[in-house]
């Protein structure tokens, strides 16, 4: 089974690329970030075209986050379900093929000490508290998407440069570990744990992609007995390159379909490279409950 996720940066703007991608890859499970439009609005015809049902979580310019599948998906969940109000369509969660799959699109934080840092922090502590109310360890979970946090110097292009500012600041390094102290392992780092360079995101400024400018933003967190199952994974970094395209990569894992008795060997860094309310649910007819949750202001920064 392959778990792919994807901040697609506006899936109406790039839906033939979106449609590319999915006859390419062919993952089972595609987590997208950044739909940029409301559930209604997401071309769900050519999503069922393609083979892929959908659970969507929407809004209106900014956010939006969905599960594709080739598998049924039941529990369709929207968001943090906790006392604070907050509009922003940053999570959706579902159970496909017995695992408990999570889209998530972390806060931007724009600049450290500001309002949207602040409220980033916070964000990440509440998912934490989310998932220990509804989750142990031992469950079969995995967290796919954009945390806008790169965990380590490895995953930043000039670490000295990047010191202190968004995206690779103490505190937001810190509010991920604490995330992943809950029992996720991160998949990419399980394969590759010393490979340099594994970037999935580079600004549109300045010819960052060209000059390999970029940050490890993009995660596949998975508790142990799914952990137990990985097999290999990449990042599909030349889509980065084609025109009209996100300013993030493709990445995605293979998981064995049956549980693995023993953990899997961690490869080296030059292993396993490849060579290039409800949350709306739609399926190949394509049917949809639509989720009416209230769109908040904010923006891919927020």
């Amino acid at each position: 089974m392959i778990l792919a996720s994807w901040n697609i940066n506006s899936i109406r703007a790039r839906i033939d690329l979106l449609c590319d991608y999915l006859a390419f890859r062919q993952p089972d499970i595609l987590c997208l970030q950044e739909l940029k439009c409301e559930t209604a609005q997401v071309p769900v015809e050519r999503i069922a075209q393609a083979g892929y049902r959908a659970v969507i979580h929407g809004q209106r310019t900014y956010n939006g986050v969905a599960i594709l599948s080739r598998l049924d998906a039941t529990d369709p969940v929207p968001g943090i379900k906790d006392r604070v109000v907050d509009d922003h369509a940053r999570l959706v969660m579902a159970t496909i093929a017995g695992i408990r799959i999570a889209s998530v699109y972390a806060p931007n934080g724009q600049e450290p000490d500001s309002p949207a840092f602040r409220y980033k922090l916070l964000w990440f502590e509440r998912l934490k508290r989310y998932l220990g109310r509804r989750h142990r360890a031992s469950d079969a979970l995995v967290l796919i998407g954009d945390f806008n946090v790169a965990p380590e110097p490895i995953d930043v292009h000039n670490p000295k440069r990047w010191e202190g500012h968004t995206h690779f600041t103490i505190p937001e390094r810190a509010a991920l570990a604490d995330l992943r102290s809950f029992g996720l392992v991160d998949a990419m780092r399980l394969l590759f744990p010393d490979r340099t360079r594994m970037f999935t995101w580079w600004d549109y400024r300045l010819r960052a992609f060209e000059q390999d400018r970029g940050l490890r933003l993009d995660h596949i967190l998975m508790t142990a007995p799914v952990a137990r199952r990985l097999l290999d994974g990449d990042v599909d970094r030349d889509w980065r390159a084609r025109e009209g395209a996100s300013d993030h990569a493709p990445l995605w894992v293979r998981i064995a379909d049956e549980d693995r008795p023993e953990p899997r060997r961690a490869k080296t860094s030059t292993e396993g490279r490849s060579a290039t309310p409800r949350a709306a649910v739609t399926s190949a007819k394509p049917r949809v409950f639509r989720a009416n949750r209230r769109a908040g202001r904010s923006r891919r920064g927020a």
